[in-house]
């Protein structure tokens, strides 16, 4: 089995790209901790994937702090003000996917400068040092970039940005070609140099919204200074003998307490690769329609009282025939850091589509996220688009704790089905599988994880076990069968910290990741 995996004391990290693990690992030996590592992986993974993440795309997080601290840093943005509902309603049915229109405030910026400011120890400039160096000098396509180019070039050459980007002389980047992007380059340099403000409420956000204007974009000088990211306390519930903690609405992470606590009814040793697939799959299909139900901008609801709403629902749901949600298609990338002092990160970026709107600056560099796209144009639904209003957020962190200490931080990319993925790692973990196996385990998710698939369906790989298999297909729904380790299944990064301190850290073998442990 492909993939990485690593154990000893002091620093635990994991990512998609060998090259962000490799940046977070500098910063640590240049005295830095989880969170400082975690940051530059992030700024690292902002330049070498921007099919899946970029500055101008959004954050979630959740972290720990040696000090017993727990804090979901919320940094998805917010539609324009001035965003006009109708016009979108007499263009069509739905949320256009590419253009100026699905692109909301970008948080991660943000995010990334609330994370600094919660417990990193370097200075700020220093996370962006490798980002920097990549941008300018430039770095190889790494295969599933090059795979992603060739699939959205027609999208990609529509915008003037992204061909100058992406498509040499009309033709796409191929895989080993050097990405440069002086641009991006000179915008991270701004960033480093003058911190978060600058793209909010200084020149880098003037160039950035004299762009999207011109594009025809909504947004405004306006939105991006009124734009502060949340940092909330966690939902968590019991599991077993362990406490699951994940983000709030508008995070699908709202989910997993009640997806966790529907399964445990089901008894003790579920496996999700063994003749009780199907009943897990019934509480998964039911989640998708207590998402549809529940999920968006909470604004004043009690985040306690949503999760309590939905965990009822879902218990008296699972038997019920779900509607169909709306989904993206997972274009996102998953961090995890855990430190020997206590400190703990489980982060997520996205673009939500592959390279996002497929909008890119000429004069900064920035590619541009559709995560307005996830919006709904229906009056009716709890996500609908309004003015100043987030969207539904896909990305869910994910931390578990035992008597109050972090155990095991966990992450990954799915789209909708990133809780259903989380839950089979957790699930797996408790029968006895070490990190490696459990993130490289063989796979299934009902419903499509990409905008338009089907909710009644389920995605398999060709080595889920017969009376898996079996127990998926007496559901009744069709079953789509993938090679085994297959991307589109998620991209999951897992840190486990054993009693003694000692810390296992393991990359998914379907992303082209990397994990490492180092002495402190």
């Amino acid at each position: 089995m492909a993939g990485s995996t690593a154990t000893t004391r002091g620093l635990a990290l994991a990512t998609p790209q060998k090259a962000a693990t490799a940046a977070g690992r500098r910063a640590f030996e240049d005295g830095g901790n989880a969170f400082d590592a975690c940051l530059a992986a992030a700024a690292s993974l902002a330049v070498i994937y921007p099919d899946n993440c970029a500055l101008g795309g959004d954050l979630i997080a959740l972290m720990h702090r040696a000090d017993g601290t727990r804090v979901v840093i919320n940094a998805s943005g917010p539609a324009a003000r001035a965003v006009d509902v109708d016009a979108l309603r007499r263009a069509g049915d739905c949320m256009p996917v590419a253009g100026p229109d699905p692109i909301t405030v970008p948080g991660l910026i943000g995010g990334l400068g609330e994370l600094w400011a919660c417990g990193a120890v370097l200075g700020w400039d220093r996370a962006f040092a490798a980002a920097i160096e990549q941008a300018r000098d430039g770095v190889p396509v790494v295969p599933s970039l090059a795979e992603s180019i060739a699939r959205e070039a027609e999208a990609l050459y529509i915008d003037p940005g992204c061909r100058e980007v992406f498509l040499r002389g009309g033709a796409p980047l191929r895989e080993g070609d050097l990405l440069r992007q002086p641009a991006l380059a000179a915008s991270l340099e701004r960033l480093a140099a003058e911190g978060p403000e600058t793209f909010y409420h200084g020149p880098l956000g003037r160039a950035v919204v004299a762009g999207l204007r011109a594009r025809g974009s909504r947004l405004d000088l306006a939105d991006l200074a009124g734009f502060v990211p949340e940092r909330v306390a966690p939902v968590a519930a019991r599991f077993g003998e362990v406490e699951v903690a994940s983000a709030p609405a508008n995070s699908q992470g709202f989910l997993m307490p009640s997806i966790l606590a529907a399964a445990e009814r089901l008894g003790d040793g579920l496996d999700p690769l063994g003749p009780d697939a199907g009943r897990l799959a019934s509480i998964f299909r039911a989640s998708l329609a207590v998402r549809e139900r529940y999920l968006g901008d909470p604004l004043a609801v009690d985040p306690e009282v949503l999760a309590a709403a939905a965990e009822a629902d879902l218990l008296g749901w699972l038997q019920a025939s779900p509607r169909t949600p709306p989904r993206g298609n997972g274009d996102t990338v998953a961090i995890v850091a855990a430190d020997e002092e206590g400190n703990t990160v489980s982060l997520l970026q996205s673009l939500f589509h592959a390279f996002g709107a497929a909008v890119l600056d000429p004069a900064t560099g920035i590619l541009f996220h559709n995560r307005g796209s996830f919006f709904s144009l229906d009056p009716d639904s709890p996500n609908v688009i309004a003015p100043g209003k987030r969207p539904a957020h896909t990305l869910t962190p994910c931390t578990v704790f035992r008597d109050g200490r972090p155990q095991t931080v966990l992450a990954t990319m799915g789209g909708s089905g990133q809780p259903q993925i989380l839950t089979e790692i957790l699930l797996r973990l408790g029968l006895g599988d070490d990190a490696t196996a459990a993130v490289g385990a063989p796979r299934w998710v009902v419903g499509g994880l990409g905008a338009g698939d089907s909710a009644d369906e389920v995605l398999l790989e060709e080595g889920v076990p017969a009376a898996a298999r079996e127990s998926l297909e007496d559901l009744g729904l069709p079953v789509t069968v993938l090679p085994d380790l297959d991307d589109s299944l998620g991209h999951s990064q897992l840190i486990v910290r054993a009693d003694d301190g000692r810390f296992t850290a393991a990359s998914d073998p379907r992303s082209e990741g990397a994990a490492v442990v180092l002495e402190g």
